[in-house]
């Protein structure tokens, strides 16, 4: 398949709020150097660009982040770079990449990826993508990418895979095994993950998608007619960014809030899961980020000047780079404690995911909203 006819569209619009007080809303979590030189959104990119020249790669932000976007990414096209006005889910975001591929393609296929994973293999994913690329240029098929679990997680929706299929007559064997999906699941209780991982016949629900503009197009015409009448519309104005943002600016508060899942994936009888048989992190949350820090004798992970005394399974981070002052900690146990120039988050980690209504306490306060 010929790369000028391959597309990605990453989502990158997201506020990070559960990383809180490194994470705010003009420089979210994707837009942090949290592991390594590089953003999440650099390493984003920098992943596909072997696969996809840059002219085909957008990126969907908001108005708030998209100055810095555009700072991170200077070799994409800025015309690729779009900002949504308001936050309406993944399905308008997906719809908006549909009429921004159709509008160079109608021939494309697109990945749409989300801008905060951290993928240790590259040329492991490169390969699934690439297979998958393959598959979805080849006929109807919406192909999502599924993650092998390792652990019975509940932070995770599911996939139930069914039979290992066949390559399409006229492909050569692909190096990625491909099922039929058989039915997405919802983030299950421990017990019924722990099912679904010892099963061997359920993937993590990683939010990764290949397709087809027509197959994509198709999709939202059955299972959500007002959205392909948005397609439609914005399909026809893709190629003028200064018309798009107009258009965009009238109709998207009207849009529907709906994630892609609920919306095509759930309904859709054409779901391929190709299986991500490579490493793989969601970050959600600062428990998240541990799992990429080394850890000292007692399980501490500092990113720090940090110096303790009988203090077990920590996280520290000191965003603070240039002038740091030690973080001294005594007795203290699973717990969260970040440093920045002008907020400290001190957390259980049992309660990481509380984060968020802290942040949302922040907001309605009109001393404390500037940290947000």
């Amino acid at each position: 398949m010929d790369s000028k006819n391959r597309f990605v569209i990453i989502m990158a619009g997201g506020r990070g709020e559960r990383f809180w007080p490194v994470s705010r809303e003009k420089m979210p979590k994707q837009l942090l150097p949290l592991l390594g030189k590089r953003s999440f959104l650099q390493q984003a990119v920098d992943r596909v660009l072997p696969l996809v020249p840059a002219k085909n790669i957008f990126v969907i932000t908001n108005e708030v982040q998209l100055p810095e976007v555009r700072k991170q990414l200077p070799k994409i096209p800025k015309q690729n770079l779009i900002a949504e006005p308001v936050g309406r889910d993944t399905c308008a975001a997906v719809t908006l990449g549909a009429a921004l591929v159709g509008a160079r393609s109608t021939t494309g296929v697109m990945a749409v990826l989300p801008a905060d994973h951290v993928i240790p293999d590259e040329k492991k994913f490169q390969q699934v993508l690439n297979d998958s690329f393959d598959l979805a240029s080849r006929g109807q098929a919406i192909v999502t990418i599924g993650i092998k679990p390792t652990e019975p997680a509940t932070g995770y929706g599911y996939i139930h895979v069914g039979e290992a299929l066949p390559p399409p007559s006229g492909a050569k064997k692909y190096k990625t095994t491909f099922f039929r999906a058989e039915q997405f699941v919802e983030k299950p209780h421990f017990d019924r993950a722990l099912e679904y991982v010892n099963s061997g016949q359920y993937r993590w629900n990683a939010g990764m998608f290949v397709w087809s503009f027509v197959t994509i197009t198709e999709g939202l015409q059955k299972h959500q007619p007002a959205m392909y009448a948005a397609c439609q519309r914005w399909f026809k104005v893709a190629n003028q960014p200064a018309k798009l943002a107009k258009v965009l600016a009238k109709e998207y508060p009207g849009i529907k809030k709906i994630s892609i899942d609920y919306a095509l994936m759930e309904h859709a009888q054409n779901v391929i899961v190709a299986d991500g048989a490579f490493e793989w992190d969601d970050l959600g949350s600062w428990t998240a980020l541990a799992r990429h820090l080394k850890a000292d004798p007692e399980g501490n992970c500092a990113v720090a000047d940090f110096i303790h005394v009988d203090a077990a399974r920590n996280i520290i981070f000191d965003a603070r780079i240039k002038n740091r002052t030690l973080i001294a900690v005594v007795g203290l146990r699973d717990s969260i404690l970040v440093q920045t120039d002008d907020a400290v988050l001190l957390a259980h980690k049992s309660q990481a995911q509380k984060v968020k209504e802290l942040v949302k306490k922040l907001a309605e306060d009109a001393k404390l909203k500037k940290l947000v």
